[in-house]
């Protein structure tokens, strides 16, 4: 099955058009600005019920629709690369363990499903899908929902399922997830109305 050609430029490609010389620096530099942007918000914890959420989610969505399918995989396996090679880049490191062994960990499913997500929002934003509140909202959900997946796939294989595995990977996160996903479905209309007004 053939997926359709994009319709609608990503906020990156508006922002920095690629031409000319930047054609090859361009998607180097914005791949190394996102790893740097994953880092630090995996480092951040914010307080929240039931328990700290860190920003880490909303980034990989949002650079996944920021940047297009392509440019947001390239980024976030650009991130699990570092990581891979025992920096510290992860939540956790290196305190928990770092490199392949921190990630055949309990979140080496979610970091799998970073890639799928940053793909999926970033097709559906290169199909218009991040200019409104509702789709950006519903493509946020979706996203979210690639991460849980093998994110607890992984933990029951992990661990087993006779463990209250939803109550480990799931439950605890879904109202801080909801509050970025609202926050993001604000935000990035947003910037696509401040764009058109700024060219008007």
């Amino acid at each position: 099955m053939n997926l359709p050609i994009a319709s609608q430029p990503t906020l990156s490609a508006v922002l920095w058009p690629a031409a000319g010389k930047s054609r090859l620096l361009r998607p180097a530099i914005l791949a190394l600005a996102g790893t740097l942007v994953l880092t630090i918000s995996a480092k951040i914890q914010v307080p929240f019920y039931p328990v700290p959420i860190t920003m880490q989610t909303l980034v990989v969505l949002a650079l996944g629709m920021a940047y297009g399918w392509r440019l947001g995989v390239a980024t976030v396996l650009l991130y699990l690369a570092e990581g891979a090679f025992g920096l510290p880049v992860f939540a956790g490191t290196p305190e928990k363990g770092i490199g392949i062994a921190y990630m055949m960990g309990g979140t080496g499913g979610y970091l799998l499903g970073f890639v799928l997500a940053a793909g999926v929002c970033g097709w559906l934003a290169e199909q218009g899908w991040d200019r409104g509140v509702v789709r950006t909202a519903l493509a946020m959900l979706l996203g979210n929902a690639l991460i849980y997946v093998p994110g607890l796939l992984w933990l029951g294989t992990l661990f087993g399922w006779d463990k209250p595995i939803l109550a480990w990977g799931l439950t605890p996160f879904l109202l801080g997830d909801a509050l970025k996903i609202a926050l993001a479905a604000a935000l990035l209309p947003a910037c696509w109305k401040l764009i058109g007004r700024r060219r008007a």
